[in-house]
């Protein structure tokens, strides 16, 4: 068994990846868009819109498209969180990310690690970022 994260964004898929791909090191690995289906045309304003879509990032697999026109909301209780080996690596993850964003709980020390911060990106995704500090 196998538990992946999938992402709906809200028109701007090929904008997400392309940015996880430059500030997270991330992979596109496959990319199909809604003009590229079979079967009936889809409205010209989402033929060029990610139908499915797989990115990786840190060794992990997460796939992605474009929900149905107002239908995707930004992500509410649910964070993807990021370990990373250097503070200087949470801190740049971290500036990147929230550029646009929504910051929730800023970049700081805390008693469970060395740099911890939350926030919501751009695109509505909920992040954690953290540089874990060792726990007896």
């Amino acid at each position: 068994m196998k538990l992946t994260t999938y992402l709906n964004f809200n028109g701007n898929c090929a904008e997400a990846l392309r940015f996880y791909e430059t500030h997270l090191g991330g992979k596109v690995t496959q990319v199909s868009t809604f003009g590229q289906m079979p079967g009936p045309p889809v409205p010209p304003e989402r033929k060029d819109q990610i139908m499915h879509a797989r990115i990786t990032i840190a060794g992990q697999e997460v796939m992605a498209s474009d929900g149905p026109p107002n239908a995707v909301e930004p992500m509410r209780s649910v964070y993807l969180a990021l370990s990373v080996d250097t503070d200087e690596d949470a801190e740049r993850i971290y500036g990147a990310l929230t550029e646009g964003g929504q910051v929730f709980m800023k970049m700081e020390e805390t008693f469970f690690a060395h740099r911890f911060g939350q926030f919501r990106d751009k695109f509505g995704v909920n992040w954690m970022v953290i540089h874990e500090r060792p726990m007896g």
